[in-house]
């Protein structure tokens, strides 16, 4: 197992490359792991925030006139950018999808896809034991079971892949709220695709906008 530690081994947003693998109606329809409407939820907030950081994201499919198009939720985050369309079930084993992540000049690479068991753990094995720096964004994955997804992760972990949540992932690239630049934009994802986290954000604004009733003696 690689061990990953110290400050070098945290995601950076200059250094990261995300790639979305098949996120289509086929692979959805027996998503079981996971709340459906969580997945493509958790998905968009990803995008969104490579978008944030600008993270190049490759989006592919598979067999797409069959299996469906990528969902809008994330096609819409990258409004005309080309999908790469594959017949390869593995990912990294189609030159056409390397070939645009080694353009990048990145080496962490980050992945996200459905299914866990297949379209995420095959790439991510096989790059991890390529050299790259392998990290999957667990939900934004989902399986056809509950067992799937979880062997497919610990598969993963025994390969030397890192795992991570899109909220945590997220931080990690923002690193310090200083980075005004990118703050603002993120906290408008959180408040989109976190849920309690935005709510509370949202809240807490309005109590700081909001003045304390003077006490009347």
């Amino acid at each position: 197992m690689t061990i990953r530690n110290g400050l070098n081994s945290l995601l950076r947003p200059e250094d990261s490359v995300l790639v979305l693998i098949d996120h289509q109606p086929y692979q959805l329809a027996n998503l079981n792991s996971h709340d459906p409407h969580m997945v493509v939820n958790n998905t968009a907030g990803l995008a969104k925030a490579a978008k944030v950081f600008d993270v190049p994201t490759i989006l592919t499919s598979v067999v797409a006139d069959r299996g469906g198009r990528i969902f809008p939720q994330v096609t819409d985050v990258f409004p005309g950018q080309e999908i790469i369309d594959r017949t390869f079930i593995n990912t990294w084993e189609d030159p056409k999808v390397v070939d645009v992540v080694k353009a990048t000049g990145r080496k962490q690479l980050v992945l996200a896809g459905l299914w866990t068991e297949v379209c995420v753990a095959m790439p991510a094995i096989q790059a991890a034991g390529e050299g790259w720096d392998v990290t999957v964004v667990t939900d934004a994955c989902g399986a056809v079971s509950t067992e799937a997804h979880e062997v497919a992760i610990k598969r993963m972990i025994a390969a030397g892949v890192n795992m991570i949540t899109w909220m945590a992932l997220a931080a990690e690239w923002q690193r310090d709220w200083a980075r005004a630049k990118t703050a603002a934009a993120l906290n408008d994802v959180v408040i989109q695709h976190a849920a309690g986290s935005g709510i509370a954000f949202l809240w807490e604004q309005q109590l700081l906008n909001t003045p304390v009733p003077s006490s009347a003696g």
